[in-house]
């Protein structure tokens, strides 16, 4: 393999890798995982025969599925000291779920991605299931990307609507233009809302979470359906998630830090 195919493969098992984890936790199909990441139905089987031997992903004899393998869980255990905040979130999350009585989740920002990391069901029985955990949404889709984004600063916000195009899976709600309003609201109450934008009567509000350079590195978000999240109880629910991403972030902050 020469310098200039090196890149490519890395890209490509990135995406099965990143594919596997999102599709089914019961395990994917060579041929759904083709067809999610855009592969030819031969490369990807390639590919993941010699992930299985390097022990990243594990294949059922029964049913041919491919799921993650034990190789991932020891590496991403070795991360989480550094990456995880899921320990320190779940109180807020269920404070947030009990205290609106809808579902409560904390999204992490992955290059021009979000990825849902952790959860907490509300108490309200009508619910919506649009957001679960390991869902990756592009930057500006959903409450959780769109206030990530939103409080990116000028530059970056452009190079990204620039090349990003999610009008093809997501429509034109999602173009440059409406976006573009949409970061001006957000920027303008500090929270985003979602007003059914990916699922119709499915609603979601989210604020962001801060790391120690001040970027914005998390979301907090909550949904429901539609009838929750009238004008009125919008700006309380704005103003619970400030307050609840505010006390994330000083959680993260003020996290003691390993010595070297």
């Amino acid at each position: 393999m020469d310098d200039a195919q090196r890149p490519q493969v890395i890209q490509r098992v990135s995406a099965l890798l990143r594919a596997i984890g999102a599709l089914d936790t019961s395990g994917s199909s060579t041929t759904a995982l083709a067809r999610e990441t855009g592969l030819a139905r031969p490369t990807v089987h390639r590919l993941l025969v010699s992930l299985a031997e390097e022990g990243l992903v594990d294949r059922d004899q029964k049913s041919g599925k491919w799921s993650l393998g034990p190789e991932l869980y020891l590496l991403g255990s070795l991360a989480a000291s550094r990456y995880d905040i899921t320990d320190r979130s779940r109180g807020i999350l269920r404070d947030l779920a009990r205290e609106t009585g809808e579902s409560a989740y904390l999204s992490a920002r992955r290059g021009d991605e979000t990825v849902c990391i952790a959860s907490e069901e509300g108490s309200f029985p009508l619910r919506s299931h649009v957001l679960y955990v390991g869902i990756r949404l592009p930057l500006g889709v959903a409450s959780a990307g769109l206030v990530i984004l939103s409080h990116m600063p000028d530059r970056e916000v452009d190079d990204y609507l620039t090349r990003a195009d999610v009008t093809g899976q997501w429509g034109n709600r999602h173009s440059r233009d409406e976006i573009a309003d949409r970061i001006a609201e957000t920027r303008l109450n500090g929270y985003a809302v979602n007003p059914g934008l990916l699922v119709e009567g499915s609603w979601g509000m989210g604020a962001a979470v801060f790391d120690a350079q001040g970027s914005p590195a998390w979301a907090l978000s909550i949904t429901g359906v539609e009838s929750r999240f009238r004008e009125e109880r919008r700006r309380e629910l704005g103003e619970l998630l400030l307050r609840e991403a505010h006390r994330l972030t000083q959680l993260l902050t003020d996290r003691p830090r390993s010595r070297g």
